[in-house]
């Protein structure tokens, strides 16, 4: 099942990168595994998909413990100050950086470990209350002092759009995000790239794609429905 349930979010990565005119190898898909077990990531580390997202820090540390050691992992969930010496080092990219604080943290964390960070700046683009994110407004600033940090590198922005049935409803934050990190790259912020957008999940990723992402994050459509008694 998981299998086809894959081959099936290949097939439409690939029909959006068509339709926009791009390259298959632009976009890396991310297999969002919260909640899942080991087993099951296993099964579609075997299909060939090596990078995996995680929400929370525990979870993310155990299944390092137990799974393959050329697996690129990434912090995809709101991330706490206090946990995040337990990731530096470990994770390939911190998608959830919307504070300076954190940041700041992550730096310091870093340089005990001697690494350098890579990290994305996520911008709550629809302004939901509910959600985690810095403002469109206030992400270009947020950029200029992150900048400013040692062992921290911006690679670009990240999003998570609104829950809707019809997906071409969030193209236009979809737009917002390619067109913010445009305007990053034209004022040449020293040790901050806009290679990587990371936006589309499950519901939406194929208008993401047209829109321009590099990363999409794809969890139920890879494992099915999430397992909310395990959260």
């Amino acid at each position: 099942m998981l299998k086809d349930n894959l081959a099936q979010v290949e097939e439409n990565i690939e029909k959006a990168c068509k339709k926009a005119g791009r390259d298959r190898s632009e976009v890396t898909l991310i297999a969002v595994s919260k909640t899942k077990p080991v087993s099951m990531l296993q099964e579609i580390y075997d299909e060939n998909i090596r990078h995996f997202g995680e929400n929370k820090v525990q979870e993310l540390c155990d299944k390092i413990e137990q799974l393959p050691e050329d697996i690129h992992w990434h912090m995809i969930g709101h991330l706490q100050r206090n946990k995040v010496k337990y990731i530096v080092g470990k994770v390939d990219l911190i998608h959830s950086v919307d504070t300076y604080r954190l940041a700041e943290e992550i730096n310091i964390q870093a340089k005990k470990k001697n690494v350098i960070v890579p990290i994305l700046v996520e911008v709550n683009i629809a302004e939901e209350e509910s959600k985690f994110g810095i403002s469109k407004e206030d992400a270009i600033l947020l950029v200029e002092e992150i900048s400013h940090l040692e062992n921290v590198r911006i690679k670009g922005l990240m999003t998570i759009a609104p829950y809707v049935e019809n997906p071409e409803d969030n193209r236009q934050y979809f737009q917002k995000i390619k067109q913010l990190s445009v305007d990053i790259t034209n004022k040449n912020i020293d040790n901050v790239s806009m290679e990587i957008l990371s936006m589309g999940m499950t519901g939406d990723y194929m208008v993401a794609i047209e829109e321009g992402a590099t990363m999409v994050r794809v969890g139920t459509g890879i494992f099915g429905e999430r397992n909310y008694k395990q959260e």
